[in-house]
């Protein structure tokens, strides 16, 4: 259904055009006259516009060239009586769509705006693929690609893969926290690429590198005029997400005012372009991400609580390399493979004191950190083995992680909290305690300095040696 503006000062004429435009299932708004029509008149939401070219108070050339200013893309159809086609062809040559002379026959108003409407949507078709393209050109050069997979065999890994299948079966919103440089993009995609709408569009936002009013203008769209710059309708990235997926990376960083625009999106599924009347209905996924702890951001007033919860309703956290040292050795013959042929070199081996040095760096920038790193020791380096030599001072020179001052512990909680945590430490005491004392309890207790009564409650407690007999 589309909506057309009629314009006309004949009363009998406009009635009689609004009404067959009707009955062909379009919304018709009509103006007696050139002024209420260009007043009428709506930039990106009037699909077509029929005018009268002889009118007192603003002739049809008028309404041409108001409306063309307003919008380049706007279809006109003008109506000329028959002797002023002279003034028709005037009227092609400034920016008319088509022209019919009276008198006419409804058949032929009917195949003039059915032709119109279909160039209309040829061009709102053309635009969203310019759209979709400059998207594409983006993602083309950033500095790694967007192709990669996720790489990792060790237990919390395991974790985060199970939770992208079971997630990626639904529709709910999901949210990924993790430090920069873990990966949360990727895990992003893989959410996309292994849910229903994998043959939709992947659509991603950055919203810590706009400012407010370019990124509202990034996520809605804008019409023309709507402010300083705006020289034309640009779709918004919800509406090139439209049947896909949208990635917002660094939720936490966008503005109240976003805040509020992007919670009634997630509420109604619904918005209006910046400087635009008209709602526009989306069916998007939506996948976030941040560095940040939203639920501090939360309790420190910079973050929505409402829109917390409705970004929070799937979350995955990610792991620091740090904690899923197990996977280093496979992350680095992954980016060996990759970087190769970008810096021509023949590398064919790892010293394994590489990495036992590499465990003890506490990796703050994370994956991306350990690819950097290895692209530059392959452009560095001459040798076909990588030795310690090769690696970066400050990486050679670092403590092990256990002796540095700012180590994150919190970062190792993951999802368990601290009783959990202290738990599962208690129980490894013990149970390695046990296994020494061979099964003698008070010879356990009196090793881990305990009455042999707390050693029997807390074996109960972690099932420990229910089976075995005292010595």
């Amino acid at each position: 259904m589309s909506r057309i503006l009629v314009i006309d000062d004949n009363e009998t004429m406009r009635e009689g055009m609004a009404y067959t435009i009707k009955k062909m299932g379009h919304t018709v708004e009509m103006a007696s006259g050139g002024r209420q029509g260009v007043a009428l008149f709506k930039p990106g939401e009037t699909d077509l516009v029929i005018t009268d070219l002889k009118m007192d108070d603003l002739d049809g050339i008028g309404v041409i060239e108001h409306v063309k200013n307003e919008d380049p893309d706007a279809l006109i159809i003008v109506v000329t009586a028959f002797g002023t086609i002279d003034v028709a062809v005037e009227a092609m040559q400034k920016g008319a769509f088509d022209f019919i002379t009276k008198p006419f026959s409804m058949d032929l108003l009917r195949a003039k705006v059915t032709k119109a409407l279909e160039r209309r949507a040829l061009a709102i078709k053309t635009n969203r693929l310019q759209a979709e393209n400059e998207v594409l050109r983006e993602e083309l050069a950033a500095p790694y690609g967007a192709a990669q997979e996720i790489i990792g065999e060790s237990e919390p890994m395991q974790r985060v893969f199970r939770m992208i299948r079971k997630v990626a079966a639904t529709d709910s919103t999901v949210h990924i926290f993790g430090e920069s440089g873990t990966g949360k993009e990727l895990v992003a995609r893989a959410v996309h690429m292994q849910s229903p709408r994998k043959d939709g569009p992947f659509i991603k936002v950055s919203c810590s590198a706009l400012t407010e009013t370019l990124l509202e203008s990034e996520l809605f769209g804008h019409e023309k005029g709507a402010f300083t710059n705006a020289l034309k309708r640009k779709l918004g990235r919800f509406e090139l997400a439209d049947g896909g997926t949208l990635f917002l990376d660094e939720i936490g960083d966008i503005s109240p005012t976003v805040q509020v625009k992007l919670l009634r999106v997630l509420q109604e599924r619904e918005f209006e372009r910046v400087g635009g009347e008209e709602p526009i209905s989306v069916d998007v996924r939506i996948v976030s991400a941040t560095n940040k702890n939203l639920e501090e951001e939360v309790e420190a007033g910079r973050f929505r609580e409402d829109l917390f919860y409705r970004l929070h309703i799937l979350p995955i956290t990610l792991p620091p390399l740090r904690n899923r040292l197990d996977d280093l050795e496979v992350l680095l013959q992954h980016f060996l493979n990759k970087l190769k042929p970008r810096t021509r070199h023949s590398v064919k081996e790892v010293s394994a004191e590489v990495y036992d040095v590499m465990r003890r760096y506490t990796w703050p920038g994370n994956i991306r950190q350990l690819e950097n790193v290895m692209e530059q020791i392959l452009v560095l380096s001459d040798s076909e083995t990588l030795t310690v030599e090769d690696l970066p001072v400050y990486i050679t020179n670092a403590k092990p992680a256990a002796l540095q001052a700012d180590t994150d512990l919190f970062a190792s909680l993951g999802d368990r909290t601290l009783p959990q945590i202290l738990d599962d430490l208690e129980r490894q005491f013990i149970l390695q305690a046990f296994e020494r004392a061979k099964g003698v309890k008070t010879e356990t207790a009196r090793t881990l300095g305990i009455k042999t009564s707390a050693l029997y409650y807390k074996l109960e407690k972690y099932g420990i040696g229910g089976d075995q007999e005292e010595e």
